[in-house]
């Protein structure tokens, strides 16, 4: 099975933001448009339940953890992707289950700043708020779309405090 390519393979969470360069990395996701942020563990739920069987169907294999990509900051709605990094391209669509579609996309290739958050996902929104300062402080320029790993599988027995989750931003080229 192949794996993620650095920085995505990191085993240990980034405690400090980082900057590095990272490769174009096909992915299987759900995208939507104008999604409405109240809906978003519907949305989750019924991609990340059912997708990695339904890849398994078509041979390819899934490389690394579930994410959420945004193109825009989402406010009550979202332009997302959600999915799984793969280790081919998906050139066909898949019907999940849910009624979700599934389309080939990629993470982009760039320089990219990130940093880990290990907690509850309620921590999220002050994580990605202090990473955006320590980008600027950085004099780099964040740009779309950004992401998040979830490096830590969700489960009902999972302690929230020990969740991980990256957070990746696409930088301005120098």
């Amino acid at each position: 099975m192949s794996s993620m390519p650095p920085p995505y393979d990191a085993a240990e969470p980034a405690t400090a933001c980082q900057v590095t360069q990272a490769p174009e990395v096909p992915t299987a996701v759900v995208a939507q448009r104008e999604f409405p942020m109240h809906e978003m563990a519907s949305l989750m739920d019924g991609t990340f339940s059912h997708l990695a069987a339904a890849l398994q169907e078509v041979g390819i294999t899934l490389i690394g953890p579930a994410f959420a990509l945004h193109h825009r900051a989402p406010v009550s709605t979202a332009d997302l992707e959600v999915g799984f990094p793969i280790d081919a391209p998906l050139a066909e669509t898949l019907t999940l289950p849910s009624g979700f579609e599934v389309t080939g996309s990629v993470l982009p290739a760039g320089r990219v700043g990130w940093i880990s958050h290990v907690g509850g996902y309620g921590g999220l929104a002050e994580k990605w708020g202090a990473f955006t300062e320590d980008i600027g402080e950085s004099e780099e320029q964040m740009t779309y779309p950004f992401w998040e790993f979830y490096v830590t599988p969700s489960s009902p027995d999972v302690n929230p405090a020990t969740l991980r989750t990256d957070l990746f931003s696409l930088l301005e080229p120098r």
